[in-house]
């Protein structure tokens, strides 16, 4: 099983991503959010003078905010800079395009867009939309050692439903997606073989990413001390993100609210009725998403709520749950460290060594 680490991409990355290659973690995943972190390319491409070994990748990037020539020609270049070790992560959007007061793209949009990209790193010419027209492009100097598309670029698609899962098949994609418990796990990975086996592939060519958050608990510390806030609180609070969404813009919470933390949503998503301004409250719902937790959702994000949507336990706990994810089949293990707890990479990498 591998084991990666996902980075709120900041001007410094490069120092999380070298200490995660010491610790022998496999990935490391750049957050491409515009209005939230930093710039994932920019990042990357330090991370990758910085290390040797490491795999880098967008976690993940969103076709609407980049043009399909732009991305590629950044992966290209990274793929120089580190070769072989470049690895395409993409999504219909969440966190990129709700800060910004958008849903989800459509998912053909996504489609196309990736066979853009592979397109050009393939060496072809292809015919594209550019600024409604339909244009051919192609890089006209691959030869001139400027940028590399001779060593692959992996895709991995983040997907949640049923039609998102069957692109993953589609594409012959690896595949990714959160989870917040060892039941939700194993219903996500067998919808997911289901798909990938109506694709026509086989079951030993799909690899699978599991995004973990939490914090992994000293003896007798609740799940909300202010260390594990810090560490799994951002998670959790995206539920209420998503809540206050769903009221704000009828978008769509593909994240259940179990009975137990009701009234904790109940009271964010009033809080939120009340954000300013009113015709732009998605600004401060999304302010802190998934990177910490702002002091007015404080009240709302529980010791319940984090138990119930992250991997907040005792060591041996969580080495139990991960045993549990690899048994089923994940390939790979990743956990988000928040920005501010770098040193939460230790604990984890105690848990990853008990992996071999």
């Amino acid at each position: 099983m591998d084991f990666g680490i996902g980075i709120a991409t900041s001007s410094d990355s490069w120092k999380l991503a070298q200490r995660a290659e010491e610790l022998g973690f496999s990935h490391a995943w750049f957050y491409d959010t515009q209005m939230i972190t930093a710039d994932c390319f920019v990042a990357m491409g330090a991370a990758a003078m910085k290390t040797s070994r490491i795999r880098l990748g967008t976690g993940v990037l969103v076709p609407s905010n980049r043009i399909a020539a732009v991305t590629a020609n950044a992966f290209a270049t990274l793929n120089g800079m580190a070769p072989g070790r470049i690895d395409f992560g993409v999504g219909t959007g969440f966190s990129a395009r709700r800060a910004m007061g958008l849903g989800a793209m459509k998912l053909g949009d996504m489609e196309e867009y990736i066979r853009v990209v592979y397109g050009l790193l393939a060496g072809e010419t292809v015919e594209t939309a550019i600024e409604g027209k339909q244009r051919k492009i192609r890089f006209l100097n691959p030869d001139a050692n400027l940028i590399n598309t001779r060593d692959p670029i992996r895709l991995h698609v983040s997907a949640y439903g049923p039609k998102s899962q069957a692109l993953v098949g589609k594409l012959g994609a690896a595949w990714k997606t959160f989870i917040s418990d060892v039941p939700g796990a194993m219903t996500a990975i067998d919808g997911m073989r289901r798909d990938w086996a109506a694709a026509g592939r086989a079951e030993a060519d799909l690899y699978t990413t599991a995004w973990v958050c939490g914090c992994v608990l000293e003896p007798d510390e609740p799940a909300d001390s202010p260390r594990a806030m810090a560490q799994a609180g951002p998670r959790a609070a995206v539920l209420l993100h998503r809540a206050a969404d769903l009221d704000m813009e009828g978008w769509k919470n593909t994240s259940p609210v179990p009975p137990e933390v009701a009234e904790s949503i109940e009271g964010y998503v009033e809080l939120a009725r009340g954000f300013e301004p009113q015709d732009a409250r998605y600004l401060m719902n999304h302010r802190g998403h998934f990177v910490f937790v702002k002091p007015e959702e404080r009240p709302f994000v529980t010791a319940e709520l984090i138990r119930r949507t992250t991997f907040t336990a005792p060591e041996q706990e969580l080495t139990q749950r991960i045993e549990a994810l690899r048994d089923a089949g994940w390939s790979q293990f990743v956990i988000p460290i928040t920005p501010g707890e770098e040193r939460a990479i230790e604990d984890w990498a105690r848990i990853k060594r008990a992996f071999g």
